[in-house]
């Protein structure tokens, strides 16, 4: 599966009332979306006709989770479904998983693109000709070491794999806090040090199976009648198979 096939599966198992997009280009993956939508890029293109209540903003990430109206067009209701593919850098991607953690609901997904580059040209920070992936899969390292918590799952996505991240805890601080440190962690001149587990990757799921799975019906009725991260955890251990927690 494609990308926009995973996408376009969730979006048709989760039935979002809100939808995020973090890195909008051309707009080709804002249309599967039905929901209400915000989609964010400092120089988008969008090409594809849409067929959602869409607003559009023009910025970078940071600009927009630091303005004041940010939120307005989601009329106060949480992010259900969020998609991060903004700039590859791994500072970045890990900004906006944080910033956009602290949007969710307790049944909300997080998808990020990109965070399984197969040699390390794919991962190189200064970009080239060709799929790039930057080196967003540091972020992933720092994300599953400090917030155990996250149920994160890599997906075996064509071409770079993507990483889908289930109960999530808007109230959280634990990313934002010692931010500098981390930093310091993630940003690295190229030629980027891959793992060997993200090259071969280990433990990745495969995306058909993980589109099958009975947790988008069951996370769909824990959102519709405001079920905690405790249901949400309970309904994760128990159906298990791709959505089983991987260290």
């Amino acid at each position: 599966m494609s990308r926009h096939d995973l996408l376009a599966a969730l979006h048709a198992n989760l039935a979002p009332r809100t939808y995020l997009e973090i890195g909008v280009r051309d707009g080709r993956s804002l249309t599967l979306s039905r929901a209400t939508t915000i989609g964010v890029d400092p120089a988008f293109e969008v090409t594809s006709p849409v067929a959602c209540d869409l607003r559009l903003v023009k910025a970078t990430s940071d600009e927009f989770f630091a303005a004041a109206d940010a939120r307005e067009h989601f009329a106060g209701l949480p992010v259900d479904l969020a998609f991060i593919d903004g700039l590859h850098h791994a500072e970045f991607a890990y900004r906006d998983f944080f910033n956009t953690e602290a949007w969710c609901g307790p049944a909300s997904v997080i998808v990020l693109d990109d965070v399984m580059p197969r040699t390390a040209d794919e991962a190189s920070r200064a970009g080239g000709d060709g799929v790039q992936a930057g080196d967003v899969f540091k972020a992933v390292e720092i994300i599953r070491e400090r917030r155990p918590d996250l149920t994160v799952i890599p997906v075996n996505t064509r071409r770079t794999g993507m990483l889908v991240v289930l109960g999530v805890d808007p109230t959280s601080t634990v990313l934002r806090d010692r931010y500098d440190e981390v930093v310091a962690r993630l940003e690295s001149d190229d030629p980027q040090s891959v793992p060997d587990h993200v090259l071969r990757r280990t433990g990745a799921v495969d995306a058909a199976a993980l589109a099958a799975s009975p947790i988008w019906a069951r996370l769909l009725e824990l959102r519709d009648r405001g079920a905690d991260r405790a249901d949400v955890a309970a309904a994760i251990a128990e159906i298990g198979g791709p959505v089983t927690p991987r260290s």
